[in-house]
């Protein structure tokens, strides 16, 4: 499991100006390419200046943490809209409290992930118009994983991507290994691992980046020594540094052209 299910993003660091004016996010259904409806959170940000984001969650789908991780990119200048992966079989409405995740994760497949974020960027751009002129994937874990997968895709109009201690290994998920797979890669790629992240040995991440560099895409990797899988969280108080500076270098990410 990633977060628990109280978990709450961090906080946009103190040196990133947050603009006024954004709504809280917005639950609502898109349409996937193959025409699943599933559930996402809408956060459009008052004064867009840089891509468009769709988030992928971790294992337990949309809830919380991810509608206010799709405000703190609004706020950022990011429209952004966090996805529920598990639309087909576990249908429709933010995933609550324990839930059995686990076997909708084994039937969920990249390709119907992509769709879904295919249906997503449909959706920003009937909700946000011009102002979208490009999109990020971010992911965290599982949908880090699916994040570094949608970075191969030729027909995913995305321009770049960030996962968050995404899998490199995809045996337990039944999905290809990242590691191997990104060599493939068509899009700038950002990666942040946990240096004691012990689901992601050090060297899947030594693979990882020396097939993104046989990609010959920009590509960016950093780890956060002693700091473990899903430190992202506001609750991890030791951690706060490396929450800030993950935040940093992703929003810096997604303005790089």
């Amino acid at each position: 499991m990633c977060f628990d299910h109280d978990a709450l993003p961090p906080d946009l660091p103190a040196d990133v100006p947050r603009l006024a004016g954004g709504a809280a996010a917005e639950l609502t259904e898109a349409t996937s390419a193959d025409g699943t409806r599933f559930s996402v959170a809408l956060a459009l940000s008052p004064e867009p200046q840089g891509p468009a984001v769709v988030i992928v969650p971790d294992v337990r789908g949309l809830y919380r943490f991810y509608a206010e991780l799709a405000e703190r990119f609004a706020a950022a200048g990011h429209h952004a809209v966090a996805i529920d992966p598990f639309g087909r079989t576990a249908g429709t409405g933010e995933r609550e409290g324990e839930w059995d995740y686990w076997p909708h994760v084994r039937e969920t497949t990249p390709a119907q992930i992509q769709a879904d974020v295919a249906g997503a960027i449909v959706l920003l751009r009937e909700r946000a118009g011009a102002s979208v002129t490009s999109v990020a994937v971010v992911g965290f874990c599982f949908g880090g994983a699916q994040a570094f997968l949608a970075a191969i895709n030729p027909d995913l109009p995305i321009d770049r991507v960030v996962g968050f201690y995404g899998a490199l290994r995809g045996d337990r998920l039944g999905i290809p290994a990242p590691r191997a797979e990104i060599a493939r890669a068509r899009v700038p790629v950002l990666g942040l691992f946990g240096g004691a992240d012990e689901g992601i040995p050090v060297g899947d991440r030594i693979e990882f980046e020396r097939n993104l560099r046989r990609a010959g895409v920009e590509h960016e990797i950093h780890v956060y020594d002693g700091a473990p899988h899903s430190f992202f969280d506001r609750k991890q108080d030791q951690f706060a540094e490396a929450s800030a500076d993950a935040w940093r270098r992703t929003l810096g990410f997604l303005a790089a052209r």
